[in-house]
């Protein structure tokens, strides 16, 4: 899938959104690497480990997982993923997950990545997606209501930070017809 596009901020800086590719792989490390230890407790790798992302880029397939890059002034900025499924009962279901550099937060630029994903999630053949969020992650859980996602459960003590804190997951849902419907 060829997909090349810029995007404006609220403060009118711009990005570039494009898929990730291999020759990315020192700019996502450097990228994951600036994030904070707060940040970190939200992501579900260590993706500090240069391990992971190792593994990441020598298995990209965009029918099972779509990365997405926000790109500005040649480094990475943001990091949304759309993961799916081609066979079985949820494969019209996709996980949608979304990390934004500490400097680009507040900007917008996470809206616009999840409003991204769920462009390309119907042109995936996707109908629903679905974001799993740390209770903690109080802005992420903002950012994905105003791009139209709704909750539907929330998990009591389901999640632990490194300490070994329980804490709850909350699971939202964007159906995707309805919210183009509305929009």
């Amino acid at each position: 899938m060829a997909y090349y596009k810029e995007g404006v901020l609220k403060d009118g800086s711009r990005v570039t959104l494009r898929p990730l590719v291999k020759e990315d792989r020192e700019k996502l490390l450097d990228f994951f690497r600036r994030l904070d230890a707060k940040e970190l407790n939200f992501l579900r790798n260590d993706v500090r480990d240069p391990a992971v992302i190792d593994h990441w880029m020598n298995h990209i397939d965009p029918n099972r997982v779509f990365p997405l890059v926000a790109e500005a002034g040649g480094r990475i900025v943001g990091d949304a993923t759309l993961h799916m499924r081609k066979v079985g009962w949820k494969r019209h279901v996709g996980n949608v997950r979304v990390v934004v550099a500490k400097d680009y937060q507040n900007r917008g630029l996470a809206t616009l990545l999840i409003n991204e994903l769920v462009e390309l999630a119907g042109e995936f053949g996707l109908e629903k997606l679905i974001a799993e969020i740390h209770l903690q992650a109080t802005a992420a859980f903002a950012v994905f209501k105003k791009a139209g996602f709704s909750v539907k459960a929330v998990f009591e003590d389901l999640v632990k930070d490194p300490a070994g804190k329980s804490s709850d997951l909350v699971v939202m849902v964007c159906d995707i017809q309805a919210r183009d419907r509305n929009a």
